[in-house]
């Protein structure tokens, strides 16, 4: 798409604050309303479009992405984004673990116990870990516990968390970066500890690099777009 406006600006409104071009208020992908919740989002927004050249390019604007997401899909489907991010409290990656060999059971401990024993005295939600790829039920007051965890949140913080989620396939990470437990660093070693042990084992693969370089450059927005909501 064109750059086809020279100026860009951020306006208090009711509800929040918005993004303005050349005076006119910025809508989503879907033709919503933006309004945004803090100002510092705002401005993190209004700064991805000021930085446009030539030509408009969506994947260079993470925050524009994330909250179109929040206002397009989110908001509309939030029963359904709930479900979706609370079910990963059954399957959580952290709760699997490898039997062999030893290195990477004491990596999987000394990295992973820790998160899992922060969620139980955070929400009360005891997750049980086990060895191997078959599935172990979590009690139904654990699942219930994070399911209200995910529930309390607003619909901003929900779509940062949901996002979170999908990057790092585990629920309690994605709470312990929202919560500021871990940032996005940690978020990323810890999500992506067996396939870093992969690539120290067996030599680092080029499209596998790809595809983890893009995990962490995208944990890093969404850590920012948690604490831009903070103001």
């Amino acid at each position: 798409m064109k750059r086809v406006y020279r100026e860009v600006g951020t306006a208090a409104v009711e509800g929040g604050w918005e993004v303005r071009l050349d005076g006119r208020s910025l809508k989503s992908p879907a033709r919503a309303p933006l309004v945004l919740p803090t100002r510092a989002l705002a401005e993190a927004v209004a700064a991805e479009w000021d930085a446009q050249t030539e030509t408009v390019e969506p994947h260079s604007m993470p925050m524009m992405q994330l909250a179109s997401t929040t206002v397009d899909r989110i908001v509309p489907q939030r029963a359904a984004i709930v479900d979706g991010v609370a079910a990963y409290a059954g399957t959580d990656l952290l709760c699997y673990r490898a039997d062999h060999p030893r290195s990477l059971v004491a990596r999987q401990e000394e990295a992973w116990q820790p998160l899992l024993d922060w969620v139980a005295s955070r929400y009360d939600a005891m997750l049980l870990p086990t060895t191997g790829i078959v599935h172990r039920p979590q009690s139904d007051l654990t699942l219930a516990a994070l399911r209200r965890a995910v529930e309390a949140q607003d619909d901003w913080r929900l779509s940062g968390l949901q996002n979170a989620v999908a990057l790092s396939g585990s629920l309690v990470v994605a709470l312990a970066l929202l919560e500021g437990r871990i940032d996005a660093e940690e978020a990323f070693a810890v999500s992506q500890l067996d396939e870093s042990w992969q690539s120290e084992t067996w030599g680092v693969d080029a499209e596998a690099a790809a595809r983890r370089a893009g995990i962490r450059a995208d944990l890093g927005a969404t850590e920012r777009f948690l604490r831009l909501l903070a103001g």
